[in-house]
């Protein structure tokens, strides 16, 4: 599986970040029912681990299951916050999950691995998504193609310069 887009996507993402962070103001007040810096850091890290768990587990062989409530958990995210230091340790943390999920979901699966079936359960803004098994390939072109897109537009609609993102955030 080619992880370019993947790659490049936490790069874009991770730029956000820090354009944002260093916009001198790194937690600016978002919209009604956004999330702020840290909180869609904390999120995306936490989408991070249930997926590097996911790939981790199919890779062994074992039963598993990919489901993103505990990632919109506004307790967990703030946790999450707290544990990694805050804004720059989260960075810090996405750019390494970023890596392993680029090496899992490149030469460290096969392509049988990369097409198991997952249940999958994914909510959005309180409406589900998904609710049936999807391959773990698509878990992961996901990450690339819609999950970090939507949140680097929703750090991007953070700044003073009005970069507003065009479409709803995704939670």
């Amino acid at each position: 599986m080619d992880t370019t887009p993947l790659r490049d996507a936490y790069r874009a993402l991770l730029d956000a970040a820090a354009t944002v962070a260093d916009s001198g103001d790194p937690s600016p007040v978002p919209q009604a029912r956004e999330w702020n810096a840290d909180q869609v850091l904390g999120h995306v890290a936490l989408i991070n681990a249930a997926t590097i768990t996911t790939a981790s587990s199919v890779a062994a062989g074992t039963n598993t299951t990919y489901d993103n409530r505990t990632a919109l958990d506004t307790w967990t995210i703030e946790r999450v916050i707290a544990l990694a230091g805050g804004n720059a340790g989260l960075r810090e943390r996405i750019r390494l999950q970023g890596d392993a999920l680029c090496a899992l979901g490149g030469p460290a699966l096969s392509e049988a691995e990369l097409d198991t079936l997952v249940p999958t359960r994914l909510l959005s803004n309180d409406k589900l998504l998904v609710d049936q098994p999807m391959p773990l390939r698509d878990l992961i072109t996901g990450l690339a193609e819609v999950e970090l897109p939507g949140h680097t537009k929703q750090l991007l609609a953070l700044l003073p310069n009005g970069a507003q993102a065009t479409e709803p955030s995704i939670r």
